[in-house]
Protein backbone atom coordinates (compact mmCIF):
# COMPACT_ATOMS: atom_id res chain seq x y z
CA UNK A 1 0.00 0.00 0.00
CA UNK A 2 1.40 3.85 -0.92
CA UNK A 3 2.68 4.98 2.06
CA UNK A 4 0.71 7.98 1.44
CA UNK A 5 -2.83 6.31 1.28
CA UNK A 6 -1.68 4.47 4.56
CA UNK A 7 -1.01 8.36 6.01
CA UNK A 8 -4.40 8.97 5.08
CA UNK A 9 -5.82 5.72 6.50
CA UNK A 10 -4.45 6.83 10.06
CA UNK A 11 -5.61 10.78 9.92
CA UNK A 12 -9.34 9.25 9.06
CA UNK A 13 -9.09 7.02 11.71
CA UNK A 14 -8.14 9.61 14.17
CA UNK A 15 -10.53 12.10 13.22
CA UNK A 16 -13.37 9.22 13.09
CA UNK A 17 -12.85 8.92 17.21
CA UNK A 18 -13.50 13.03 17.37
CA UNK A 19 -16.51 12.79 14.78
CA UNK A 20 -17.66 9.29 16.91
CA UNK A 21 -17.55 11.66 20.43
CA UNK A 22 -19.34 15.05 18.65
CA UNK A 23 -22.36 12.87 17.87
CA UNK A 24 -22.71 11.10 20.56
CA UNK A 25 -22.53 14.38 22.61
CA UNK A 26 -24.81 15.85 19.86
CA UNK A 27 -27.52 13.10 20.79
CA UNK A 28 -27.01 14.02 24.12
CA UNK A 29 -27.08 17.82 23.79
CA UNK A 30 -30.64 17.22 21.79
CA UNK A 31 -32.11 15.33 24.09
CA UNK A 32 -31.46 17.82 27.04
CA UNK A 33 -33.15 20.12 24.74
CA UNK A 34 -36.07 18.26 24.04
CA UNK A 35 -36.34 17.39 27.48
CA UNK A 36 -36.43 21.12 29.15
CA UNK A 37 -38.45 22.27 25.80
CA UNK A 38 -41.30 19.56 26.09
CA UNK A 39 -41.39 18.24 29.72
CA UNK A 40 -41.30 19.79 32.96
CA UNK A 41 -38.49 20.96 35.01
CA UNK A 42 -38.53 18.51 37.22
CA UNK A 43 -38.49 15.68 34.58
CA UNK A 44 -36.02 17.58 32.45
CA UNK A 45 -33.92 17.94 35.46
CA UNK A 46 -33.67 13.85 35.61
CA UNK A 47 -32.58 13.73 32.18
CA UNK A 48 -29.67 16.08 32.49
CA UNK A 49 -28.66 14.20 35.19
CA UNK A 50 -28.82 10.90 33.41
CA UNK A 51 -26.95 12.80 30.53
CA UNK A 52 -23.45 14.11 32.58
CA UNK A 53 -22.26 11.11 33.32
CA UNK A 54 -22.44 10.13 29.80
CA UNK A 55 -20.98 13.03 28.27
CA UNK A 56 -18.18 13.58 31.09
CA UNK A 57 -15.59 10.52 29.91
CA UNK A 58 -16.66 11.86 25.83
CA UNK A 59 -14.80 14.93 26.86
CA UNK A 60 -12.14 13.80 29.34
CA UNK A 61 -11.36 11.61 26.25
CA UNK A 62 -11.32 13.90 23.42
CA UNK A 63 -9.25 17.03 25.04
CA UNK A 64 -6.36 15.07 26.64
CA UNK A 65 -3.44 17.33 26.28
CA UNK A 66 -0.39 15.07 27.03
CA UNK A 67 0.54 11.50 25.49
CA UNK A 68 3.03 9.45 27.02
CA UNK A 69 5.95 9.25 24.71
CA UNK A 70 6.07 5.49 23.23
CA UNK A 71 10.01 5.67 24.01
CA UNK A 72 11.11 3.08 27.12
CA UNK A 73 13.58 1.06 25.70
CA UNK A 74 16.36 1.66 27.49
CA UNK A 75 20.07 0.99 25.67
CA UNK A 76 23.78 2.66 25.53
CA UNK A 77 23.70 5.87 23.09
CA UNK A 78 26.81 5.28 20.60
CA UNK A 79 28.15 8.11 18.56
CA UNK A 80 30.63 7.74 15.64
CA UNK A 81 33.90 8.40 17.42
CA UNK A 82 32.85 5.03 19.29
CA UNK A 83 31.35 2.41 17.15
CA UNK A 84 32.80 4.17 13.81
CA UNK A 85 32.08 0.44 11.79
CA UNK A 86 28.33 0.63 12.89
CA UNK A 87 27.91 4.24 12.36
CA UNK A 88 29.54 3.85 9.04
CA UNK A 89 27.18 0.64 8.11
CA UNK A 90 24.52 2.44 8.76
CA UNK A 91 25.08 5.79 7.23
CA UNK A 92 26.07 3.60 3.76
CA UNK A 93 22.79 1.70 4.23
CA UNK A 94 20.64 5.05 4.37
CA UNK A 95 22.19 6.52 1.30
CA UNK A 96 21.40 2.95 -0.35
CA UNK A 97 18.15 3.06 0.86
CA UNK A 98 17.73 6.44 -0.08
CA UNK A 99 16.61 8.29 3.09
CA UNK A 100 17.95 10.70 6.02
CA UNK A 101 20.11 8.75 8.92
CA UNK A 102 19.38 8.39 11.88
CA UNK A 103 20.41 10.97 14.56
CA UNK A 104 21.09 8.02 17.36
CA UNK A 105 22.08 4.80 17.53
CA UNK A 106 21.23 2.63 20.75
CA UNK A 107 22.37 -0.46 21.53
CA UNK A 108 20.06 -2.84 23.79
CA UNK A 109 19.46 -5.54 25.51
CA UNK A 110 16.56 -7.09 23.30
CA UNK A 111 16.18 -9.60 19.98
CA UNK A 112 15.08 -6.88 18.05
CA UNK A 113 15.46 -3.82 16.32
CA UNK A 114 14.06 -0.89 15.60
CA UNK A 115 13.14 2.32 14.21
CA UNK A 116 11.92 5.80 16.07
CA UNK A 117 11.46 9.14 15.44
CA UNK A 118 10.04 12.14 17.67
CA UNK A 119 7.95 13.91 15.84
CA UNK A 120 5.58 17.04 15.78
CA UNK A 121 2.16 17.83 15.33
CA UNK A 122 1.00 14.41 14.94
CA UNK A 123 3.65 13.71 12.97
CA UNK A 124 3.24 16.16 10.34
CA UNK A 125 6.93 17.72 11.54
CA UNK A 126 9.96 14.99 11.46
CA UNK A 127 12.35 14.88 14.26
CA UNK A 128 15.25 13.31 15.63
CA UNK A 129 15.27 9.42 14.23
CA UNK A 130 16.82 6.87 16.61
CA UNK A 131 17.76 3.61 15.81
CA UNK A 132 17.52 0.66 18.08
CA UNK A 133 19.79 -2.31 17.48
CA UNK A 134 19.72 -5.05 19.96
CA UNK A 135 22.91 -6.95 21.15
CA UNK A 136 21.25 -10.54 21.54
CA UNK A 137 20.62 -9.80 17.61
CA UNK A 138 23.94 -8.90 16.54
CA UNK A 139 25.34 -12.15 18.88
CA UNK A 140 23.63 -14.46 16.81
CA UNK A 141 23.17 -13.02 12.76
CA UNK A 142 26.25 -12.36 10.86
CA UNK A 143 27.31 -9.28 9.40
CA UNK A 144 24.94 -9.85 5.98
CA UNK A 145 21.92 -10.80 7.98
CA UNK A 146 22.62 -7.61 10.16
CA UNK A 147 22.89 -5.48 7.06
CA UNK A 148 19.29 -6.61 6.13
CA UNK A 149 17.59 -6.12 8.94
CA UNK A 150 18.62 -2.39 9.54
CA UNK A 151 17.99 -1.97 5.76
CA UNK A 152 14.67 -2.91 7.28
CA UNK A 153 14.30 -0.59 9.66
CA UNK A 154 16.11 2.65 7.45
CA UNK A 155 13.12 1.58 5.00
CA UNK A 156 10.09 2.67 7.68
CA UNK A 157 12.38 6.26 7.73
CA UNK A 158 11.85 6.42 4.05
CA UNK A 159 8.11 5.41 3.85
CA UNK A 160 7.15 7.50 6.95
CA UNK A 161 6.26 4.71 9.03
CA UNK A 162 7.76 6.33 11.86
CA UNK A 163 6.04 9.40 11.67
CA UNK A 164 2.64 7.65 11.48
CA UNK A 165 3.01 5.98 14.76
CA UNK A 166 2.48 9.30 16.55
CA UNK A 167 -1.28 9.73 15.27
CA UNK A 168 -2.12 5.80 15.43
CA UNK A 169 -0.94 6.20 19.18
CA UNK A 170 -2.16 8.80 19.75
CA UNK A 171 -5.88 8.08 18.53
CA UNK A 172 -5.08 4.18 20.73
CA UNK A 173 -4.63 5.61 23.99
CA UNK A 174 -7.26 8.28 23.28
CA UNK A 175 -9.93 5.57 22.55
CA UNK A 176 -8.60 3.25 25.64
CA UNK A 177 -9.01 6.26 28.00
CA UNK A 178 -12.64 7.18 27.00
CA UNK A 179 -13.20 3.57 27.87
CA UNK A 180 -11.73 3.70 30.63
CA UNK A 181 -13.39 6.97 32.27
CA UNK A 182 -16.97 5.14 30.99
CA UNK A 183 -15.67 1.86 33.54
CA UNK A 184 -14.95 4.32 36.03
CA UNK A 185 -18.21 5.87 36.02
CA UNK A 186 -19.75 2.39 35.83
CA UNK A 187 -17.70 1.41 38.68
CA UNK A 188 -19.49 4.61 40.92
CA UNK A 189 -22.89 3.64 39.57
CA UNK A 190 -22.50 -0.29 41.15
CA UNK A 191 -21.50 1.04 44.36
CA UNK A 192 -24.64 3.66 44.57
CA UNK A 193 -27.08 0.80 43.28
CA UNK A 194 -25.31 -1.79 45.85
CA UNK A 195 -25.10 0.97 48.58
CA UNK A 196 -28.96 1.98 48.39
CA UNK A 197 -29.93 -1.72 48.20
CA UNK A 198 -28.30 -2.77 51.44
CA UNK A 199 -29.76 -0.12 52.86
CA UNK A 200 -32.94 -0.88 51.44
CA UNK A 201 -32.74 -4.76 52.75
CA UNK A 202 -31.47 -3.47 56.52
CA UNK A 203 -34.75 -1.72 56.49
CA UNK A 204 -36.83 -4.66 55.27
CA UNK A 205 -35.38 -6.89 57.88
CA UNK A 206 -35.60 -4.38 60.94
CA UNK A 207 -39.30 -4.05 59.70
CA UNK A 208 -39.09 -8.67 60.12
CA UNK A 209 -39.82 -8.79 56.46
CA UNK A 210 -37.59 -10.64 53.75
CA UNK A 211 -34.81 -8.78 52.23
CA UNK A 212 -34.29 -9.17 48.62
CA UNK A 213 -31.46 -10.17 47.09
CA UNK A 214 -28.60 -7.55 46.30
CA UNK A 215 -27.90 -7.28 43.10
CA UNK A 216 -26.99 -4.24 41.44
CA UNK A 217 -25.31 -5.83 37.76
CA UNK A 218 -28.52 -3.50 35.90
CA UNK A 219 -27.08 -0.21 37.40
CA UNK A 220 -24.81 1.69 34.69
CA UNK A 221 -26.57 0.11 31.06
CA UNK A 222 -26.43 3.22 29.33
CA UNK A 223 -22.61 4.12 30.55
CA UNK A 224 -21.94 -0.18 29.28
CA UNK A 225 -23.59 1.05 25.96
CA UNK A 226 -21.63 3.70 25.19
CA UNK A 227 -18.51 2.22 26.12
CA UNK A 228 -19.42 -0.59 24.11
CA UNK A 229 -19.66 1.75 21.25
CA UNK A 230 -16.26 2.83 21.87
CA UNK A 231 -14.58 -0.90 22.37
CA UNK A 232 -15.96 -1.00 18.74
CA UNK A 233 -14.48 1.41 17.43
CA UNK A 234 -11.39 0.44 19.04
CA UNK A 235 -11.65 -2.73 17.71
CA UNK A 236 -12.15 -1.57 13.89
CA UNK A 237 -9.20 0.77 14.12
CA UNK A 238 -7.09 -2.24 15.30
CA UNK A 239 -7.82 -4.06 12.34
CA UNK A 240 -7.29 -1.29 9.92
CA UNK A 241 -4.30 -0.01 11.56
CA UNK A 242 -2.81 -3.96 12.45
CA UNK A 243 -3.67 -4.26 8.05
CA UNK A 244 -1.78 -0.89 7.56
CA UNK A 245 1.25 -2.16 9.45
CA UNK A 246 1.04 -5.22 7.36
CA UNK A 247 1.79 -3.30 4.70
CA UNK A 248 4.23 -1.15 6.11
CA UNK A 249 6.34 -4.49 6.67
CA UNK A 250 6.39 -5.66 3.52
CA UNK A 251 6.92 -2.58 2.19
CA UNK A 252 10.42 -2.36 4.74
CA UNK A 253 11.22 -6.41 3.52
CA UNK A 254 11.40 -5.03 0.09
CA UNK A 255 13.77 -2.24 0.49
CA UNK A 256 15.72 -5.33 2.79
CA UNK A 257 15.61 -7.40 -0.11
CA UNK A 258 16.53 -4.84 -2.35
CA UNK A 259 19.68 -3.88 -0.56
CA UNK A 260 20.82 -7.34 0.92
CA UNK A 261 19.17 -10.07 -0.90
CA UNK A 262 16.41 -12.33 -0.79
CA UNK A 263 18.04 -15.05 0.62
CA UNK A 264 20.05 -13.16 3.30
CA UNK A 265 16.79 -11.64 3.99
CA UNK A 266 14.76 -14.50 4.31
CA UNK A 267 17.34 -16.08 6.60
CA UNK A 268 17.79 -12.90 9.01
CA UNK A 269 14.22 -13.23 9.84
CA UNK A 270 14.63 -16.62 10.19
CA UNK A 271 17.12 -16.49 12.70
CA UNK A 272 15.37 -13.88 14.47
CA UNK A 273 12.78 -16.46 15.29
CA UNK A 274 15.73 -18.59 16.66
CA UNK A 275 17.16 -16.03 18.44
CA UNK A 276 13.84 -15.06 20.58
CA UNK A 277 13.76 -18.42 21.68
CA UNK A 278 17.20 -19.23 22.79
CA UNK A 279 17.55 -15.84 24.24
CA UNK A 280 14.69 -16.20 26.51
CA UNK A 281 16.08 -20.65 27.55
CA UNK A 282 18.96 -18.52 27.88
CA UNK A 283 18.12 -15.84 30.45
CA UNK A 284 16.27 -18.19 32.26
CA UNK A 285 18.65 -20.64 32.30
CA UNK A 286 21.82 -19.61 32.79
CA UNK A 287 22.21 -15.57 33.33
CA UNK A 288 20.04 -15.37 36.15
CA UNK A 289 20.41 -18.68 37.88
CA UNK A 290 22.70 -16.81 40.66
CA UNK A 291 20.66 -14.18 40.93
CA UNK A 292 18.71 -15.79 44.02
CA UNK A 293 21.90 -16.30 45.79
CA UNK A 294 23.33 -12.90 45.30
CA UNK A 295 25.47 -13.52 42.28
CA UNK A 296 25.78 -12.57 38.67
CA UNK A 297 28.06 -13.35 35.73
CA UNK A 298 31.38 -11.76 35.18
CA UNK A 299 30.20 -7.64 33.41
CA UNK A 300 29.59 -8.21 30.02
CA UNK A 301 28.56 -12.03 30.41
CA UNK A 302 24.83 -11.23 31.31
CA UNK A 303 24.42 -10.44 27.75
CA UNK A 304 27.32 -12.09 26.26
CA UNK A 305 27.01 -15.50 27.64
CA UNK A 306 24.14 -16.32 24.98
CA UNK A 307 27.49 -16.80 22.21
CA UNK A 308 28.37 -19.96 24.37
CA UNK A 309 24.59 -21.39 23.99
CA UNK A 310 24.78 -20.76 20.29
CA UNK A 311 27.99 -22.46 19.76
CA UNK A 312 27.32 -25.57 21.80
CA UNK A 313 23.91 -26.00 20.31
CA UNK A 314 24.80 -25.82 16.44
CA UNK A 315 22.92 -29.11 15.98
CA UNK A 316 19.85 -28.11 17.81
CA UNK A 317 19.32 -25.13 16.24
CA UNK A 318 19.56 -26.40 12.86
CA UNK A 319 16.94 -28.76 13.34
CA UNK A 320 14.60 -25.63 14.92
CA UNK A 321 15.43 -23.61 11.86
CA UNK A 322 13.56 -26.51 9.83
CA UNK A 323 10.79 -27.20 12.10
CA UNK A 324 9.39 -23.74 12.05
CA UNK A 325 5.48 -23.64 10.93
CA UNK A 326 3.38 -21.45 9.08
CA UNK A 327 1.56 -19.86 11.51
CA UNK A 328 -0.88 -15.96 10.81
CA UNK A 329 -2.83 -14.46 13.57
CA UNK A 330 -5.65 -11.64 12.41
CA UNK A 331 -5.00 -9.38 15.24
CA UNK A 332 -0.81 -9.68 15.95
CA UNK A 333 1.71 -7.92 13.96
CA UNK A 334 2.92 -9.53 10.86
CA UNK A 335 3.91 -12.89 11.91
CA UNK A 336 7.58 -13.43 10.53
CA UNK A 337 6.94 -16.64 8.95
CA UNK A 338 4.24 -15.28 7.32
CA UNK A 339 6.97 -12.42 5.77
CA UNK A 340 9.51 -15.41 4.98
CA UNK A 341 7.11 -17.06 2.77
CA UNK A 342 6.51 -13.87 0.76
CA UNK A 343 10.29 -13.14 0.62
CA UNK A 344 10.96 -16.61 -0.39
CA UNK A 345 8.56 -16.44 -3.30
CA UNK A 346 10.38 -13.99 -4.77
CA UNK A 347 12.49 -14.37 -8.14
CA UNK A 348 15.74 -15.32 -7.47
CA UNK A 349 18.30 -12.71 -7.44
CA UNK A 350 21.07 -14.68 -7.36
CA UNK A 351 22.50 -13.23 -4.18
CA UNK A 352 22.96 -16.16 -1.95
CA UNK A 353 26.50 -16.23 -1.60
CA UNK A 354 27.24 -13.18 1.35
CA UNK A 355 29.97 -12.41 4.05
CA UNK A 356 29.47 -14.52 7.15
CA UNK A 357 31.16 -12.42 9.64
CA UNK A 358 29.62 -12.25 12.83
CA UNK A 359 27.58 -8.70 13.36
CA UNK A 360 29.63 -8.34 16.51
CA UNK A 361 32.30 -7.60 14.44
CA UNK A 362 30.88 -4.33 13.46
CA UNK A 363 31.89 -3.52 17.31
CA UNK A 364 35.34 -1.89 18.39
CA UNK A 365 35.33 -3.67 21.17
CA UNK A 366 32.85 -6.36 22.03
CA UNK A 367 32.92 -6.90 25.32
CA UNK A 368 33.94 -3.51 26.91
CA UNK A 369 30.16 -2.82 24.92
CA UNK A 370 28.56 -6.02 26.15
CA UNK A 371 29.53 -4.32 29.55
CA UNK A 372 28.70 -0.92 29.04
CA UNK A 373 24.95 -2.15 27.75
CA UNK A 374 24.65 -4.06 30.94
CA UNK A 375 25.10 -0.85 32.94
CA UNK A 376 22.80 1.04 30.92
CA UNK A 377 19.79 -1.73 31.16
CA UNK A 378 20.55 -3.87 34.32
CA UNK A 379 18.72 -2.46 37.14
CA UNK A 380 20.43 -0.56 40.24
CA UNK A 381 19.31 -3.85 42.48
CA UNK A 382 20.97 -6.43 39.89
CA UNK A 383 24.27 -4.09 39.16
CA UNK A 384 24.81 -4.57 42.77
CA UNK A 385 25.01 -8.06 42.86
CA UNK A 386 28.38 -10.05 43.61
CA UNK A 387 29.88 -10.65 39.56
CA UNK A 388 31.31 -14.75 39.43
CA UNK A 389 32.99 -16.30 36.76
CA UNK A 390 30.17 -18.86 35.31
CA UNK A 391 32.09 -22.30 36.80
CA UNK A 392 32.00 -20.69 40.35
CA UNK A 393 28.45 -18.95 39.76
CA UNK A 394 27.13 -22.36 38.97
CA UNK A 395 28.38 -24.38 42.19
CA UNK A 396 28.13 -21.34 44.28
CA UNK A 397 24.03 -20.63 43.72
CA UNK A 398 23.11 -24.05 43.10
CA UNK A 399 24.79 -25.21 46.67
CA UNK A 400 22.77 -22.39 48.01
CA UNK A 401 19.96 -23.18 46.17
CA UNK A 402 20.45 -26.94 47.98
CA UNK A 403 20.90 -25.78 51.02
CA UNK A 404 17.23 -24.21 50.99
CA UNK A 405 16.09 -27.03 49.61
CA UNK A 406 16.67 -29.60 52.59
CA UNK A 407 15.53 -27.27 55.47
CA UNK A 408 12.12 -28.61 55.10
CA UNK A 409 13.27 -32.07 55.84
CA UNK A 410 16.06 -30.64 58.59
CA UNK A 411 13.21 -28.93 60.28
CA UNK A 412 11.06 -31.99 60.56
CA UNK A 413 13.70 -34.09 61.49
CA UNK A 414 14.50 -31.47 63.98
CA UNK A 415 11.22 -31.28 65.60
CA UNK A 416 10.81 -35.12 65.90
CA UNK A 417 13.90 -36.22 67.17
CA UNK A 418 14.88 -32.95 69.00
CA UNK A 419 18.29 -32.69 66.60
CA UNK A 420 19.78 -30.20 64.35
CA UNK A 421 17.90 -32.46 61.68
CA UNK A 422 21.60 -33.31 60.08
CA UNK A 423 21.72 -36.16 57.53
CA UNK A 424 23.19 -38.55 59.95
CA UNK A 425 20.25 -37.46 62.24
CA UNK A 426 17.43 -37.98 59.70
CA UNK A 427 19.21 -41.68 59.00
CA UNK A 428 19.19 -42.31 62.55
CA UNK A 429 15.58 -41.03 62.49
CA UNK A 430 14.85 -43.39 59.76
CA UNK A 431 16.35 -46.61 61.40
CA UNK A 432 14.38 -45.48 64.73
CA UNK A 433 11.17 -45.98 62.62
CA UNK A 434 10.42 -42.11 62.20
CA UNK A 435 9.97 -41.90 58.78
CA UNK A 436 6.41 -41.19 58.95
CA UNK A 437 6.03 -38.87 61.69
CA UNK A 438 8.34 -37.00 59.96
CA UNK A 439 6.75 -37.53 56.64
CA UNK A 440 3.63 -36.35 58.48
CA UNK A 441 5.43 -32.74 58.97
CA UNK A 442 6.42 -32.22 55.42
CA UNK A 443 3.98 -30.35 53.02
CA UNK A 444 1.16 -32.31 51.30
CA UNK A 445 -1.07 -32.37 48.71
CA UNK A 446 -5.13 -31.97 49.44
CA UNK A 447 -5.27 -35.68 48.07
CA UNK A 448 -2.48 -36.54 50.53
CA UNK A 449 -4.01 -34.87 53.80
CA UNK A 450 -7.39 -36.85 52.69
CA UNK A 451 -5.71 -39.59 52.68
CA UNK A 452 -5.74 -42.54 55.75
CA UNK A 453 -3.46 -45.62 56.49
CA UNK A 454 -1.39 -47.53 53.81
CA UNK A 455 -2.82 -44.94 50.97
CA UNK A 456 -1.52 -42.17 53.32
CA UNK A 457 2.13 -43.60 53.06
CA UNK A 458 2.34 -44.35 49.90
CA UNK A 459 1.65 -40.18 49.30
CA UNK A 460 4.27 -39.35 52.05
CA UNK A 461 6.36 -42.01 50.96
CA UNK A 462 7.77 -40.31 47.22
CA UNK A 463 8.05 -37.06 48.97
CA UNK A 464 9.60 -38.29 52.28
CA UNK A 465 12.51 -39.76 49.18
CA UNK A 466 12.93 -36.64 47.11
CA UNK A 467 13.21 -34.98 50.29
CA UNK A 468 15.84 -37.03 51.35
CA UNK A 469 17.92 -37.42 47.67
CA UNK A 470 18.49 -33.27 48.35
CA UNK A 471 19.56 -33.70 51.77
CA UNK A 472 21.86 -36.55 50.96
CA UNK A 473 23.14 -34.58 47.47
CA UNK A 474 23.66 -31.38 49.94
CA UNK A 475 26.03 -33.67 52.08
CA UNK A 476 28.08 -34.67 49.30
CA UNK A 477 28.58 -31.31 47.99
CA UNK A 478 29.35 -30.36 51.68
CA UNK A 479 31.70 -33.31 51.87
CA UNK A 480 33.44 -31.42 48.94
CA UNK A 481 33.04 -34.98 46.87
CA UNK A 482 30.69 -34.02 44.27
CA UNK A 483 30.31 -30.13 42.59
CA UNK A 484 28.05 -28.55 40.39
CA UNK A 485 29.40 -28.43 36.84
CA UNK A 486 27.67 -25.50 34.04
CA UNK A 487 26.67 -27.29 30.66
CA UNK A 488 25.57 -24.93 27.55
CA UNK A 489 23.60 -27.64 26.06
CA UNK A 490 21.43 -29.95 28.98
CA UNK A 491 19.40 -28.07 31.19
CA UNK A 492 22.45 -25.35 32.19
CA UNK A 493 23.33 -27.26 35.60
CA UNK A 494 23.92 -31.15 36.89
CA UNK A 495 25.85 -32.42 40.01
CA UNK A 496 28.99 -34.66 39.44
CA UNK A 497 29.51 -37.37 42.06
CA UNK A 498 31.94 -39.87 42.72
CA UNK A 499 32.46 -42.17 40.20
CA UNK A 500 29.68 -45.19 40.34
CA UNK A 501 27.41 -43.39 42.87
CA UNK A 502 24.57 -41.68 40.16
CA UNK A 503 23.93 -45.37 39.73
CA UNK A 504 23.70 -46.39 43.27
CA UNK A 505 21.86 -43.56 44.57
CA UNK A 506 18.50 -44.71 43.38
CA UNK A 507 18.55 -47.67 44.91
CA UNK A 508 19.90 -46.83 48.53
CA UNK A 509 17.12 -44.15 48.62
CA UNK A 510 14.22 -46.25 48.35
CA UNK A 511 16.00 -48.83 50.61
CA UNK A 512 15.95 -46.20 53.04
CA UNK A 513 12.02 -44.59 52.86
CA UNK A 514 10.70 -48.30 52.82
CA UNK A 515 8.42 -49.93 55.23
CA UNK A 516 11.19 -51.67 57.25
CA UNK A 517 13.85 -48.76 56.54
CA UNK A 518 17.61 -49.87 55.98
CA UNK A 519 19.60 -46.70 56.02
CA UNK A 520 23.42 -48.98 55.34
CA UNK A 521 23.59 -48.49 51.76
CA UNK A 522 23.37 -44.62 51.90
CA UNK A 523 25.67 -44.43 54.91
CA UNK A 524 28.03 -46.48 53.09
CA UNK A 525 27.87 -43.98 50.26
CA UNK A 526 28.03 -40.98 52.34
CA UNK A 527 31.50 -42.57 53.74
CA UNK A 528 34.41 -41.20 52.02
Amino acid sequence: MDPTLRAVRAVVLFAGFYLLGILLLAALCVLDWAAFRWTWIPIAVMVLARTSPLALPIVRGMFVLRIPKNDDVHGLHVDDTREPRLWATVRDLADRVGTRAPDEIVLTDQVNASAVEDTRFLGLVAGRRRLHVGLPLMTGMSEAQLRSVLAHELGHFANSDTRLTAINTRGRIQTTRTITHFQEWVGKAVATERARQKKKAAKALAKGKEAKKIDPSDAGTSLRTMAALYRRYETFSRRVTLSDTRCAEFAADDVAVRIAGRDVTASALRETLVLLDMHEDYMDTYATLGVGAGMLPPPGQVLGGLRHVLAARGDELDEYRDSLLYEVDPYADPQIMERITRIEELPDDERASETVEPALGLLVDTERTLAAVEEQVLTPEMLRLRRVDWPDLVHESMTTYGKRSTQKLRTAVAEVTGTDGSVTDALDALDAGAQWQIADRLPKSDEARAATGRAAREFARPKLRDQLRQLVKSEYVRQGRAHWRLSWIDNGTSLELPQGHEEMLPAALDAAVADVPDTKPLRELLTP
